[in-house]
């Protein structure tokens, strides 16, 4: 069975006869990594803003909703949980809460800080996203691997994830 060249074996064809003496493999899975991750995220992209959403408004919904009744949490919870800055957080609820996807409350425990709750609109637009967004992936995914095949991706990724991460 031959495969078709695609412009990552093109670039590894030119290093190869530059540069003879270098193993160049890492470069072939990463550069297949990275083009794959541009073709994911364009693809997720258009689900995200089919439901009037960006990606950072997704992760504060999803992170809200996945946390089960009441889904609230606080401004820091949300940050540390979406490891971003809490300026690039205040945004997203300014957002949010204009859109009515999420309201702001009083810390009942702490009166200086607040709660965020995810509002009944917020829950419909977020399982609505989510449910178009894991079909859109599994299309994907079965569109290019066997169950197994994506099954052995993912405990290679998986692995390499735990001892570089």
């Amino acid at each position: 069975m031959s495969e078709s060249c695609d412009a990552v074996d093109e670039v590894i064809a030119q290093w190869r006869q530059e540069r003879p003496d270098l193993d160049l493999s890492a470069m072939d899975v990463f550069g297949r990594l990275a083009q794959l991750t541009r073709v994911v995220e364009s693809a997720v992209e258009r689900v995200f803003t089919q439901h009037g959403l960006r990606p950072g408004e997704f992760d504060v919904l999803a992170a809200l909703r996945r946390t089960g009744a009441p889904y609230t949490l606080t401004p820091s919870e949300l940050s540390a949980a979406l490891m971003t800055s809490r300026a690039g957080m205040t945004n997203r609820l300014d957002r949010l809460e204009a859109a009515e996807y999420v309201e702001r409350s009083l810390d009942p425990a702490d009166r200086r800080s607040f709660r965020i709750t995810l509002t009944p609109a917020g829950r419909d637009v977020i399982d609505a996203t989510l449910t178009d967004h894991a079909a859109g992936l599994a299309r994907l995914l079965s569109s290019a691997s066997s169950p197994e095949d994506a099954a052995t991706l993912s405990r290679i990724l998986k692995a390499m994830l735990a001892e570089l991460g």
